[in-house]
């Protein structure tokens, strides 16, 4: 089932290509769930579930921890009344100030759906900056795959942390997926940033590192990022797998491109 949130890179699509490297095992740790696409689709006994983006989780914890009720909710935002360029901007400033962790999720699934392509942005102060989507029809409000969540949300853990803690804490019988912000393509292009903070190339170099100790300790790892000559360089102690894919969201919305992946196994 597709996952709740429209999400950059969103794993939904290459599902059966991951699953194909993806060992079997006691718990499913992912150090960058983003739209949880992987982890609501393959079965393990255990999910260790974290991402940078403190929005984001406290939104899965919210619906793990209210169900229905939080659903529910949710749904009263998916209104033709709230469907205009004033209310979406007057929601996103709501969003941006309140404490208040209930409304603060409901409003980022309306932000996700009536905002522009689905994107997660933000800027250098950490508010969300995602522009309007102006779509013609009121947006769909994913009832069905929030229940699935909810459900599956019953025998995982969230947590909101640095990666390399994530990892650290993997212990034999563990499988770890890893997707995280993806290498540039070019000179030209930014690190992809989906929290305030960013994601640098220390970072991408500290991701391949773990995994080599990962691999020491026989605990399976799989990493998902564009294939460059940077990554062929990171990745050059695991098995790697090329192939095309087409990009479902692009910065103006409509050109749909191909690029190469690359899995990186560790075994």
């Amino acid at each position: 089932m597709r996952p709740p949130l429209k999400w950059a890179g969103g794993k939904y699509n290459l599902l059966e290509r991951i699953a194909k490297y993806l060992p079997s095992g006691g718990r499913l740790v992912e150090p960058f769930v983003g739209s949880g696409a992987v982890f609501l689709n393959l079965e393990y006994d255990e999910y260790y579930l974290n991402d940078i983006n403190k929005d984001l989780i406290n939104l899965y914890k919210t619906i793990q921890n209210n169900g229905e009720d939080f659903i529910s909710y949710a749904k009263s935002f998916f209104s033709r009344k709230y469907h205009s360029e004033n209310c979406f901007y007057e929601f996103r400033e709501r969003f941006n100030y309140s404490d208040d962790v209930l409304e603060k999720s409901a409003i980022l699934i309306y932000i996700n759906k009536f905002g522009f392509n689905g994107l997660m942005r933000y800027n250098a102060s950490g508010g969300m900056n995602v522009p309007f989507g102006h779509h013609k029809k009121l947006p769909y409000f994913p009832e069905k795959e929030l229940m699935h969540f909810f459900n599956k949300s019953k025998k995982a853990v969230f947590r909101c942390m640095d990666f390399q803690k994530v990892i650290s804490r993997a212990k034999p019988g563990d499988v770890i997926y890893c997707d995280p912000p993806y290498v540039p393509v070019s000179k030209t292009a930014n690190f992809t940033a989906y929290s305030a903070g960013g994601f640098t190339e220390l970072e991408q170099v500290s991701l391949s590192l773990l995994a080599e100790d990962m691999q020491e300790k026989e605990i399976p790892i799989v990493i998902s990022n564009h294939y460059t000559p940077v990554t062929k360089k990171l990745y050059k102690a695991a098995r790697k797998y090329k192939f095309p894919v087409q990009r479902m969201i692009s910065c103006n919305g409509e050109k749909r491109e191909k690029a190469m992946e690359i899995l990186a196994v560790y075994k």
